[in-house]
Parts: structure tokens; sequence; C-alpha cells
């Protein structure tokens, strides 16, 4: 049920996305993957002044409603435009489980497949874990909100940033692509003006992104990542030799096809990729939204 001082945003697919001013309590804490989805959700954030203002440039139908379905729309220079508000489409219904209800006690949104279990695609058995891996997974999973780095309001990381239950904003210059998350309020940048990745970086949370187009597929290449971040809210994790590669393709107005390419041989034994859909958000706005604000679900925490 959704709350009643719940202003509903926008719908995607069967879910219905609510925003409010939250009131904090104490955690219903869950062990494992309901722990890392409550701790996603220890700060909500605030009502934005510009929640429900028309977004400009948008295709309208008669009735003024947003036209999703209309073409893609391009730059000057003939390439999709992929700027506006974006947000991952959730797991179906029958999919979710308990972990994964449809609206959390505090609003929050739906969560992905993937943001759940990054090798959802896999039977069980059959993941491309190496051995060593496998075993700090266990050891992730049996120490679960002590370890993870949500718990403890660090960065999300990548691709779980991006794959979140939150928007992001896209904003597509010659030169330089930003993407501005709402999660803790953060960003990165692609360079599209012919840079190299760096040599030897100094590890960061968020990497070092280039971009170039093929066709009308973007696609982004980052690597610098520190091995401190997860791939999912199950805990698979990644090392420093990540390779991320992110492939965007916006197929009408709407709707975003997002490919993430895995490659981290001393995690995996081979690379893998998934395929997610987003949608943009229209009429809406990026929320600011700070972790350990007003934080105070922490201490009722136990590790399983």
């Amino acid at each position: 049920m959704v709350r009643k001082d719940a202003i509903l945003l926008y719908s995607i697919g069967n879910a219905e996305i609510s925003r409010y001013r939250p009131e904090y309590t104490e955690a219903m804490v869950k062990p494992k993957i309901c722990a890392l989805a409550a701790s996603a959700i220890l700060s909500g954030p605030l009502l934005a002044q510009w929640l429900g203002y028309p977004t400009p440039g948008i295709p309208r139908t008669r009735d003024g409603k947003a036209n999703l379905s209309a073409p893609t729309p391009r730059g000057p220079d003939g390439k999709p435009d992929l700027s506006g508000l974006w947000l991952t489409e959730p797991a179906p219904v029958e999919l979710r489980g308990d972990t994964n209800p449809t609206v959390t006690a505090v609003g929050e949104e739906p969560l992905s497949l993937y943001f759940l279990n990054i090798l959802n695609d896999f039977r069980p058995g059959d993941e491309p874990v190496r051995p060593e891996a496998a075993a700090a997974l266990h050891e992730r999973q049996a120490n679960f909100t002590r370890i993870s780095p949500i718990a403890h309001c660090l960065p999300e990381g990548m691709p779980l940033v991006e794959i979140a239950p939150a928007p992001y904003k896209i904003l597509q210059h010659t030169g330089l692509t930003v993407m501005l998350y709402e999660r803790d309020t953060t960003y990165r940048q692609i360079y599209t003006d012919g840079r190299k990745l760096p040599v030897d970086p100094s590890p960061t949370w968020l990497g070092y992104s280039v971009g170039h187009w093929e066709g009308d597929t973007f696609v982004v290449d980052s690597r610098g990542f520190n091995a401190r971040g997860w791939l999912d809210a199950r805990g698979h994790s990644h090392s420093e030799a990540l390779h991320l590669t992110e492939r965007f393709r916006r197929i009408n107005f709407g709707t975003m096809q997002l490919e993430l390419i895995i490659d981290d041989p001393q995690t995996y034994t081979r690379p893998f990729s998934v395929r997610i859909k987003q949608h943009l958000i229209p009429d809406s706005d990026l929320l600011e939204s700070f972790c350990v604000e007003n934080e105070k679900d922490a201490a009722h925490e136990v590790a399983k």
C-alpha cells in the first residue's frame, strides 16, 4: 500500500513510483539481501521544487501527456540525444518475492532483477565466479550488514548505482556526457573528446570513463575502479582489474536499452553481459539524497 502522503509521479509497467517527505522509524531489517535493500533506503529524499513541472522539449499528446513512444530525439550532429531523467525497469511482480515489495514501508521504488543479483541470468551452479571469489562472497553474505558498503553509507560503485531503484540524469554535450545520480547525489563524467583512458589511474569508486558512438549506440568504456564496490545487492564484487562497458541505445523517446559487459579476469572466469531496459521519467527531477542524513537504522542492524 502506498502511503497517503505519497505523491504518485509516474508508472513503469505494473509499478507505481511515488515520493514524499519521509518520517524515519526504527528499521525492520531482514537478513542478507533484505538488509542491503533496507540500508539502501535509509535516507529517503525530500520533495523537490520541480516535481510535476513540464519538462521542456518533450513531445505531447493532445491531452498534454508526454508522448514516450515518439521518435528518438537527435542532436545537431545527428546522433541520438540521450539526455533526460532515467530509471531502470523493475523486476516483474512474480519475480520480486519477499525481498522486493511493490512499495516498501518508506515508499522505495521496486527493485530490478540485476540490482538484486547481477548473475540473475545464470542457473545456480553455472555462475562464472572464480573459486576464491565465491569464497569471499560467502564471507560477505555471512557478515552482510557489517561489510556492505551501503550499510555504511559508502558509494555504491558501478554498475550498482546505475541500476539502483532511483533515477539518474544524462546531460549530453559535445565532448562530454555527464551522468547525475540521485543516489547520494553523485556524478560521473564520460569524455567524448577523443582522449584515452589513463594508463595507471588512482583507483576510484566510479572509475574513469570515455565514450564513443557505434552507429546509434553510445559505448562507454570504464576502468580504474577500486575493489571496494559491489556489482549488486547480493554481494558480488569485483577487483581493480574490472573493465566495464556500457552500451546505450535510445530506441524511442521514452525507452533506453542498456547492455552492461563486465570483464574482470581476477573475479570471474569469463566476461558476461546483462541487458536492462530503462524508462524516461517526464515532468520530474532529481531529488537531493544523502545516505548519512538523519540515518538512524544502522545501530539496529545485526550481522547474520
